[in-house]
C-alpha cells in the first residue's frame, strides 16, 4: 500500500500572533512553526499502518524551503521520503490542485490529510483534492481499520457515531480519535539521524491558479475584565446578565 500524508505548517499554538503591512500579511518574526496538529494525527495512523501492513509512506507539503524541517521531523517520525512542491501557499484552491497533480504522478491508494489547519482552519483543501481526483472523501474521521480490501472508517454526527466503508483510492480528513494524543510518536535520536539520509524531493508547481484572496485580519476584542458576584446575590447577577451582557 502507498499512503501519502499531507502536511502542513503551522504556527505553534502558544505563539503570539501578529499582522503586518496594515492587516494584510501574517507576521513570521519570532514564530516558531509545528507540524499541523490534525496532519500529525494522520501521519501517526500512517505509521501505525505501516507497521502492521506493508506499506510505504510519503509526506507532502506545499511551501518555500522554511517548510522543510517539518517534513524531516516527518520523516524521523517514520516517513519514507517526502515531497516539497515549491509553492508557497496562497489559497485553498491552488494547494489543493498541486497536490491533485502529483497524486496523479504517483498513484498513492490512501491519500490522509488532516481535517482542517489549524491557522486558517478552512477545511477545504482534501475535499477539494478528491474532487479533482474524482475519488472518495470522508472528513472528520477519528478512526480507521481494514477489512481486507474494505475501509472500514468512523466520524461524530450529532447524537451519535457515522460508521463508513469505502474501497482505495481514498482520501480521509484525519483529527484526535484517528489515534489518540498519548499515541503521538515523538522522534528519537536514531529516527532523527536516519530521516537525514531519506530522500526530499523538491518540485515545481504545475498550475497554480489562485481563485481567493485574503484581504485583511482581525484579532479578536481584547477579553474585558472578569467580574465577581456574590453566589447569593442572585438579582445583580440576573441584571448583570440582562442589561450588560445581554444574554437573556
Amino acid at each position: 500500500m502507498k499512503i501519502l500524508v499531507c502536511i502542513s505548517s503551522v504556527p505553534d499554538t502558544t505563539s503570539k500572533i501578529n499582522f503586518i503591512e496594515n492587516n494584510t500579511k501574517f507576521d513570521n518574526n519570532g514564530i516558531q512553526f509545528v507540524i499541523n496538529p490534525y496532519d500529525e494525527f494522520g501521519l501517526t495512523k500512517a505509521v501505525m499502518i505501516k507497521e502492521s501492513n506493508q506499506a510505504s509512506i510519503t509526506v507532502v507539503s506545499v511551501g518555500d524551503s522554511s517548510v522543510e524541517p517539518i517534513l524531516r521531523k516527518a520523516l524521523a517520525i517514520g516517513a519514507d521520503n517526502a515531497v516539497r512542491i515549491n509553492l508557497k501557499p496562497q489559497d485553498s484552491y491552488s494547494t489543493a490542485q498541486e497536490i491533485a497533480n502529483h497524486i496523479k504522478s504517483s498513484s498513492y491508494d490512501l491519500i490522509i490529510a488532516g481535517k482542517e489547519s489549524s491557522d486558517y482552519n478552512s477545511g477545504a483543501v482534501p475535499g477539494m483534492v478528491a474532487d479533482m481526483l474524482d475519488i472518495p472523501f470522508v472528513n472528520a474521521c477519528n478512526g480507521m481499520s481494514f477489512n481486507n480490501d474494505t475501509v472500514l472508517l468512523t466520524r461524530e454526527i450529532d447524537g451519535g457515531i457515522e460508521n463508513i466503508e469505502s474501497k482505495l483510492p481514498l482520501i480521509i480528513g484525519g483529527q484526535k480519535g484517528l489515534v489518540e494524543e498519548s499515541e503521538l510518536k515523538i522522534p528519537n535520536m536514531r529516527g532523527i539521524m536516519t530521516a537525514r539520509s531519506k530522500p526530499l524531493e523538491v518540485i515545481e508547481p504545475n498550475g497554480n491558479t489562485i481563485l481567493t484572496k485574503s484581504t485583511s485580519f482581525k484579532k479578536p476584542a481584547i477579553k474585558g475584565d472578569c467580574k465577581m458576584i456574590d453566589e447569593n446575590n442572585v438579582s445583580e447577577l440576573i441584571n448583570e446578565l440582562h442589561n450588560v451582557a445581554k444574554v437573556i
